[in-house]
């Protein structure tokens, strides 16, 4: 945003590489994306400091590669979040919480003291919005409709709303590797998707990853365009417990992103 406004950029990341959650192709592609876009990057940064630069700052990146500083008219720190839990007494009431402050549940968000729940930020489940609505969906239903929804019955998912977006949904590759799961994937780049070329905007590229022996989809990255919207078709073929084969044998729209999912899945080979 800052860079489309006319600001010079340069991001600084102390880790190896962006977006570290993501698997590597991931995040070497959205580096690419955005280099494009003339930002800059400093990764690996150790030896960080900030000081005070006439009207501006300097942050030093670096004890060891040159340039050792970027300089700038203001610097934007994004260090994490912590739950705003220490000043509502739950102590007080014996709720417990762990060591960084989240509030401790069960899988249908009970605390230790029985007849309060905790949704939300707050209880280390997610910090998505749509974390917190399931929360309470999950709740209202368990309280008033007898119903036994749980955390764990959901897939993770989220979108990283870059230009274009990531739509992510359920395990990356290296999760599937770390679990010791036999698994199959496929990978288009969107160059390929004739929606994308229509709109000129053909960045990014689709990956799925399917479980070999039950044939049902493991996770998804969709990064280009529409991909926050595109990854709901194999989200809820995930939630159905459904076989990749009812998505890769449907008939979608043309032209659309979402019709090249069939032929992506068709594409399937053992994960080396």
């Amino acid at each position: 945003m800052y860079r489309r406004f006319g600001s010079r950029v340069t991001v600084v990341e102390m880790g190896p590489r962006l977006i570290g959650r993501e698997d590597e192709e991931v995040s070497a592609a959205i580096k690419d994306i955005l280099e494009a876009e003339e930002i800059a990057f400093r990764l690996n940064a150790k030896c960080v400091s900030a000081s005070r630069r006439g009207n501006g700052v300097a942050i030093q990146v670096s004890c060891d590669e040159e340039p050792r500083e970027v300089v700038g008219s203001h610097l934007l720190l994004a260090v994490g979040r912590v739950p705003n839990t220490a000043d509502l007494g739950l102590d007080k009431a014996g709720v417990k919480t762990d060591d960084r402050g989240y509030i401790k549940v069960d899988d249908q968000l009970r605390t230790s003291v029985p007849g309060v729940w905790a949704l939300g930020d707050a209880n280390g489940h997610g910090a998505f919005t749509h974390t917190s609505y399931n929360d309470y969906e999950i709740v209202a239903a368990n309280l008033l409709d007898g119903d036994k929804r749980r955390v764990t019955d959901r897939i993770p998912t989220y979108a990283l709303f870059i230009d274009p977006p990531l739509g992510r949904a359920g395990m990356t590759e290296r999760e599937i590797r770390a679990a010791g799961r036999k698994a199959l994937v496929a990978t288009m780049p969107m160059t390929r998707v004739a929606r994308a070329k229509e709109r000129g905007e053909t960045q990014g590229f689709m990956k799925v990853l399917v479980d070999a022996d039950t044939r049902c989809i493991l996770g998804a990255a969709l990064l280009g365009i529409d991909g926050d919207e595109i990854v709901h078709s194999l989200l809820d073929a995930m939630y159905a417990g459904a076989p990749y084969t009812v998505i890769q044998r449907a008939m979608h729209i043309h032209p659309t992103v979402t019709e090249l999912i069939p032929t992506l899945l068709a594409e399937l080979k053992p994960l080396g």
